[in-house]
């Protein structure tokens, strides 16, 4: 009888990011700090969690400086992604080997020992992100359970949620008592317009000082899928959803490139990073506004 094999389901890969960064028209501020990346691997070294959703390709840390360097980023805020689960020592080696230019979000669970969010402290976390979103895990419980043990530490929270849960929950986030960094705008989509609730609830939140709004995963965010197009900019169907979470409070928006642009299958949608780099200058409109989202909000938050 012949042999048979099983079939083995492998999570499935993502698009590289663009190795080819253009150089952006936009020439940055000394100190300009990206405040959303992620570190993949190498997974030779920081082996993938077996729970992950995709397999992104490896995003090290050398690869990330020479797209930085290139746009004109010289600090930085590695966040944890969920592809390493509650493994945070890549985006830490990050952080040791950047001599000071770069702090970390990190995730943690309630298994989490206080010992180790203290270690996580002195190795450079500034805050943890949790999510309410339809596709990985969070919920409300784990937040709450959460923010006790942050505001010890003195952590801001970066809450990934989608519209529709940032709408289903809202009494909650306005209760949470810690500084909260509402991720990628709230996932609201342009085609919904300004006066969708979602958005409509992110303004209002930025009236209250311990609200902030990051703008970041821009083409995740765009319905458009027109990142090769040239010479436009890509994905300015966000840029009107910049300028109004800009205009409600310009003191606390912060801005993150989601370099290396992981769980990106469809063609069209990964960015060149020096697109981006003009994309936030266009929602900005002025070298002074660019300077408070690009180093003055992320030094308050991440770096004081």
């Amino acid at each position: 009888m012949p042999e048979t094999c099983a079939l083995v389901a492998y999570p499935p890969y993502s698009l590289p990011s663009d190795p080819n960064t253009r150089t952006p028209a936009t020439v940055l501020p000394e100190g300009a700090c990206d405040a959303h990346f992620h570190i993949f691997g190498p997974p030779d070294k920081f082996p993938f969690a077996e729970t992950r959703r995709y397999t992104p390709p490896g995003g090290p840390y050398e690869n990330y400086r020479k797209m930085a360097d290139i746009v004109g980023l010289s600090r930085g805020v590695a966040v944890q992604p969920t592809v390493h689960a509650f493994d945070n020592s890549a985006i830490l080696n990050a952080v040791a080997r950047s001599e000071g230019t770069m702090r970390a979000v990190v995730r943690f669970n309630n298994k989490t020992s206080d010992a180790e969010l203290e270690r996580l402290q002195a190795a450079g976390a500034r805050g943890a992100r949790f999510s309410l979103m339809s596709d990985r895990p969070g919920s409300v419980d784990m937040i709450a359970h959460a923010i006790p043990r942050m505001k010890k530490l003195g952590w801001s929270l970066v809450l990934h949620v989608e519209a529709d849960h940032f709408v289903d929950n809202e009494a909650f986030i306005r209760s949470i008592p810690i500084p909260t960094v509402v991720d990628h705008l709230a996932r609201s989509k342009p085609s919904a317009g300004l006066d969708q609730p979602a958005f409509r609830i992110l303004l209002d939140l930025l009236k209250d000082d311990r609200f902030w709004a990051k703008i970041a995963s821009i083409n995740k965010v765009s319905e458009r899928k027109d990142a090769t197009v040239a010479p436009e900019l890509p994905f300015t169907d966000v840029v009107p959803f910049g300028q109004e979470v800009i205009a409600a409070a310009p003191d606390r928006v912060i801005w993150g490139s989601d370099w290396p642009h992981g769980n990106i299958f469809e063609p069209g949608r990964t960015p060149n990073d020096g697109d981006l780099i003009d994309l936030i200058a266009k929602m900005a409109g002025d070298a002074a506004t660019l300077k408070k989202i690009l180093v003055d909000n992320p030094t308050r938050l991440y770096f004081d």
